[in-house]
């Protein structure tokens, strides 16, 4: 990536309504992302004063289940739609390090991602790693691009991050879900969290009405809609559940224990 593309991007960065890569960011400690961004990040603290630990528990589920695929599943491919801004370890860094020929693209539709690009660039020799823009609602493009790097007729795991809970049941989310599946070989793999209600309905709606007031949006869903994303393939144990209690590392399950769940579901499963 040039300077010049660099540059673009930035000359493209709406500053005047939050966006979901930069307030994951603020969330996650970053500095890149905007007052727009904090100023919603604070009102959405100050209704679930956990969220910042909600947003670290999605970052190790992401890296528990990519070492899974790329390490004791032999994956070699991943699609990460919605990537975010970078945010170390990153997924390519994740998957690299179990498997340094691993193949990652990245795919997001904020250019202040393409501007921080090249911190997803920076992968081992072996392997390949790329950006696109692209925006998950477009999967024609979205899966015409990435094929320029990802061998489709190769297992691939898909990730979808704390991606879908962005994407309203107008744009038929779980339509979207099913088409890039549908674009996967056998043995692919479907890696996906997503908010929910279910354990604090109240609080929850009044952080979707917090986004609205914004000019966001926010889709919480039931367990049994989480579930949904996920038909026809072969859940990897112990199912869609939440993320932290998603196959929890020594000390991570702790952490949690006797306390409410994270309420983002998360979970893997396989194409057959």
């Amino acid at each position: 990536m040039t300077g010049t593309d660099t540059e673009a991007a930035q000359h493209r960065i709406d500053t005047s309504r939050p966006h979901p890569a930069r307030m994951y960011d603020w969330f996650l400690g970053g500095k890149d992302n905007y007052p727009v961004d904090e100023e919603l990040g604070r009102r959405l603290l100050d209704i679930q004063p956990e969220i910042k630990e909600f947003a670290r528990q999605n970052r190790r589920f992401m890296r528990r289940a990519v070492r899974h695929l790329a390490g004791d599943c032999g994956v070699r491919q991943f699609l990460d739609i919605g990537s975010g801004i970078p945010t170390a370890p990153n997924l390519h860094q994740v998957a690299q390090a179990e498997a340094a020929e691993a193949r990652v693209m990245y795919v997001d539709n904020d250019p202040i991602v393409l501007a921080h690009a090249g911190a997803l660039l920076s992968g081992t020799p072996e392997g390949e790693t790329r950006y696109i823009e692209g925006d998950v609602r477009e999967p024609e493009t979205v899966l015409e691009r990435a094929a320029e790097t990802i061998d489709f007729t190769r297992p691939v795991a898909l990730s979808l991050i704390a991606l879908m809970h962005f994407v309203p049941d107008t744009d038929h989310a779980h339509a979207l879900v099913a088409r890039y599946v549908g674009a996967l070989a056998p043995g692919s793999r479907l890696i996906l969290s997503q908010a929910t209600g279910d354990f604090d309905p109240e609080g929850v709606a009044k952080g979707v009405a917090t986004y609205a007031a914004r000019g966001a949006v926010f889709v919480p869903r039931s367990h049994a809609e989480v579930v949904r994303f996920f038909d026809g393939l072969e859940p990897e144990e112990p199912g869609v559940v939440p993320l932290d209690r998603w196959r929890p590392e020594s000390g991570e399950g702790a952490e949690s224990a006797g306390q409410d769940p994270v309420p983002i579901y998360g979970g893997v499963a396989r194409k057959v």
